[in-house]
């Protein structure tokens, strides 16, 4: 999860889309240069530990004039946590 935030405070897509699941990924993903992120709170995790295959994490990321709070859903494919997606909260 802090990988992908720190991906999304540099602009890096590529790691994004490398990084997100197979069976969810888009094609591409076309990111706000203006966009400035602030901050990252992770407020809940859930499994995902080495004993699992799936987990789930609730965070509040930050950015110059607001916040995003959602709850991602991850899975392991080929030993690595991908992203596959997030239900938006508040």
């Amino acid at each position: 999860m802090r990988s992908r935030y720190s991906a999304f405070v540099k602009g890096d897509a590529g790691y994004l889309l490398r990084t997100w699941h197979p069976r969810t990924r888009p094609e591409r993903l076309d990111l706000d240069p203006r966009m400035r992120w602030t901050g990252l709170e992770i407020l809940d995790a859930r499994d995902g530990s080495a004993f699992h295959g799936t987990g789930t994490v609730t965070f509040r990321a930050s950015y110059r004039g607001g916040s995003l709070h959602e709850r991602s859903r991850f899975e392991r494919v080929d030993g690595a946590w991908v992203y596959v997606d997030g239900e938006f909260l508040d």
